[in-house]
């Protein structure tokens, strides 16, 4: 993942959203199921918080929902973006707290141990160096306080990796971390009991033009240090739809998500400052469920639409 062909420019994936926030919300359908599922998760949680953060806020979506759930508490949506910080911004209600601020998940604009809930919805796949961003959230998060997410895994968007490898050798599509190491670099940053899970889901698009599309609309242009400036040429994206036709069922256009949703704690002592944590890997296998906390680790595969 932080190999430099694969590294991602962060400049570039913020211009992408910035320019996406327009019309985000008509292409994000994927984005939004993901994010019910999400909340759905966090309901049952006990947490009684004071501060809650919508970590990649994007328009507002969860940021509103997160509001209705916790009535009693401040709810900040954060987006490096800053097309999709002022659609956040200026979503909310009359009388309710504007409160959406454009900062980068990896260098917070919050005081340590001063949030309750860490939210967020696929925006982790966008950070190189999960071990500095989980670190920087571990910082953040309060003592038993939880952290709830989702990302995207390895098998996402395979069949177009595989389709563009059939034409050249430079990155075109990102390598998104598997869910153990995630859950190990939760580990390493201090996180407790983490708990992960998948669920993989296919999708049909009317061709391979179709499918470019609706990524840009959502912002997921290509980002990586490595890639291609310029445009491609036609030859190239027709040898790119062919190779594509092969890869699925029937010649059919789908395209595979892997979501991976997980939550952890806070540790019991919170981590000041920004110095790097120690490091230590335990088998995702080998974590067990503190009493009293709900959830457990699962897989669930194999989900068509």
């Amino acid at each position: 993942m932080n190999d430099d062909a694969h590294a991602l420019d962060r400049s570039a994936v913020r211009r992408a959203f910035d320019r996406a926030a327009p019309r985000y919300d008509d292409a994000a359908d994927l984005q939004r199921e993901a994010a019910d599922e999400l909340l759905e998760r966090l309901a049952p949680v006990r947490v009684t918080p004071r501060t809650v953060v919508d970590l990649g806020c994007g328009t507002g979506y969860a940021t509103r929902a997160l509001q209705k759930m916790y009535r009693g508490a401040d709810v900040l949506g954060v987006d490096f973006a800053p097309g999709m910080a002022r659609r956040a911004h200026g979503s909310w209600r009359p009388g309710r707290r504007p409160l959406a601020v454009c900062a980068d998940v990896t260098r917070l604009p919050l005081g340590d141990a001063s949030a309750d809930v860490l939210f967020s919805n696929l925006t982790f796949q966008w950070v190189s160096d999960l071990p500095g961003l989980f670190t920087e959230l571990r910082r953040v998060l309060r003592p038993d306080g939880v952290l709830m997410f989702s990302s995207f895994g390895p098998d996402t968007l395979a069949e177009l990796r595989a389709a563009w490898a059939a034409v050249d050798d430079r990155v075109h599509v990102h390598t998104f971390p598997d869910m153990h190491d995630v859950g190990d670099a939760l580990l390493a940053a201090g996180f407790t009991d983490p708990v992960m899970d998948v669920d993989r889901l296919r999708r049909e698009y009317g061709d391979l033009r179709a499918l470019m599309r609706a990524l840009k609309g959502i912002g997921a242009s290509n980002a990586t240090v490595d890639r291609k400036r310029g445009l491609r040429g036609r030859r190239a994206l027709e040898r790119v739809a062919d190779a594509y036709a092969s890869l699925t069922p029937d010649g059919r256009p789908l395209a595979s998500w892997e979501l991976v949703y997980g939550h952890a704690w806070g540790a019991s002592t919170p981590r000041a400052g920004r110095g790097d944590a120690a490091e230590f890997h335990v088998p995702l296998e080998s974590i067990g469920r503190m009493p009293g906390r709900s959830g457990d680790a699962r897989s669930r595969q194999g989900r068509s639409e």
